[in-house]
């Protein structure tokens, strides 16, 4: 066990929420408290974050608009991207608050800040004065640390609580943003998040939900959805986006409301989801042909379950590669993920994702169990490698001119974390592309 989590296993939790508290306020001190300078779009929730908050700064940067964004795919600044390699997607306090200043040292107006449930239990958000939050949706996830579905909740209703005490900003060449909350009301929990006094309540919906007493609700009307693309209306404005996947019809939903909300015209906002190319590591298609690769951040069971239904229905076998992250994390959900790519997928290929200090052994054993009891065999079709290189490697050599191959849980992250905080550079997308180009020398594909 390192020694840092060590000593933290060790401190009660008053102690380590003061720390990290007296830490975020040092941080924002030391830079100036540069969200003052910023209108701050807060975006969170259990899926969809991501994609939510690159689409909102692309958005906002089409529109001419400079912003910055922090999420857990990439940091830009400006036009200026880079993927997030820091395997955290609210960074530290000293790291994020340095982020905002330089977007404020560039010119930039608006920062989009995917803010997490960990994040904001560790007091992260201190010293950033948020103008809009979004909530995407809330499914059971990382309960051991916060010990209850309730208390997972309740650290996603931390923002809007900051929401709702923070002051109206004035800043130069900018209108006043009022206090603006942006829910999904298809979700069950978004009655919880509605009860948020603040100035202005806004809803988004792809399934026609009616909730009174909102100041407007952005309402989807699906017309067309495959694995690479979508069309649809949001209140009566034609869109078309180049990704699939009606998660991603939410999550530009949501987008369009706040960009909207800032003033960017709904009918020009969703001309410019035209050309949007989708998010690091997100329902990426990394190979087409001759069969297709697919890689996704997936973790979870509800975000695994509607990455296989949205690729299921092409015309050849789904043959799903994925893991559960370790570390004492979300125990409870590996079966049930090894269950759903038993249930989805023709072909299981079972390996490692992230153990960290827990033995891989058996939280890929758990994973397998799942799509034993969905009627997988092993070596008939279900496959267990500790090694993710070579499970991806030996699903590739199976796919067949059509097929579709789908690694889930990692997306674009840059390390492979174990055992004694050991990190080995990581990308799915790369190992993707060097064990194609190995097996397309072997066979000419």
């Amino acid at each position: 066990m390192r020694l840092k989590t060590f000593i933290r296993s060790l401190a009660p939790q008053w102690l380590l929420s003061l720390y990290h508290f007296k830490r975020s306020v040092l941080a924002a001190i030391i830079y100036g408290f540069p969200a003052k300078r910023l209108i701050i779009i807060g975006v969170t929730g259990t899926k969809g974050k991501t994609t939510t908050s690159a689409m909102i700064w692309y958005l906002l940067q089409a529109a001419g608009h400079k912003a910055g964004l922090i999420s857990t795919a990439q940091i830009s600044i400006g036009a200026e991207t880079k993927l997030n390699d820091l395997k955290m997607t609210m960074p530290s306090p000293f790291v994020l608050q340095r982020l905002l200043r330089r977007m404020v040292k560039v010119g930039c107006k608006y920062a989009v800040v995917e803010t997490s449930s960990e994040g904001l239990a560790q007091w992260r958000h201190l010293g950033i004065n948020y103008d809009i939050a979004v909530f995407t949706n809330l499914d059971p996830e990382h309960l051991e640390t916060h010990g209850s579905y309730e208390n997972y909740r309740a650290a996603k209703g931390k923002l809007f609580k900051v929401l709702v005490k923070s002051k109206i900003k004035k800043i130069p060449t900018l209108a006043a943003v009022i206090k603006t909350s942006i829910i999904n009301i298809d979700d069950r929990e978004s009655a919880y998040f509605l009860q948020f006094p603040v100035a202005r309540k806004i809803g988004f919906t792809i399934e026609g939900k009616v909730v009174p007493n909102l100041a407007t609700v952005y309402s989807a009307d699906i017309k067309d959805v495959t694995p690479h693309h979508s069309s649809f209306t949001v209140n009566n404005k034609e869109v078309f986006l180049p990704v699939g996947g009606n998660f991603n019809i939410a999550n530009a939903t949501a987008a369009l409301a706040v960009v909207a909300t800032l003033g960017v015209p709904l009918a020009r906002a969703a001309d410019s989801l035209a050309d949007f190319s989708g998010t690091p590591g997100r329902l990426e298609f990394v190979i087409a042909k001759p069969f297709s690769v697919v890689v996704d951040y997936a973790h979870t069971p509800e975000s695994l379950e509607a990455v296989y239904k949205t690729l299921k229905g092409t015309d050849g076998r789904l043959l799903a590669v994925l893991g559960s992250c370790g570390g004492g994390r979300d125990k409870a959900k590996r079966e049930v993920l090894g269950r759903l790519a038993g249930k989805y997928a023709d072909l299981v290929f079972v390996t490692n994702e992230d153990p960290y200090d827990e033995d891989p052994h058996i939280i890929i054993g758990a994973v397998a169990r799942g799509a034993r009891t969905a009627g997988k065999k092993d070596g008939e079709n279900l496959w267990v490698n500790l090694d993710r290189r070579s499970a991806i490697a030996q699903a590739l050599k199976v796919a067949k001119p059509g097929d579709t191959v789908v690694i889930t849980g990692k997306g674009a992250e840059q390390w492979l974390c174990v055992a004694g905080g050991k990190k080995t550079p990581w990308d799915d997308r790369r190992v993707v592309r060097e064990e194609f180009d190995k097996l397309n020398s072997e066979t000419n594909l």
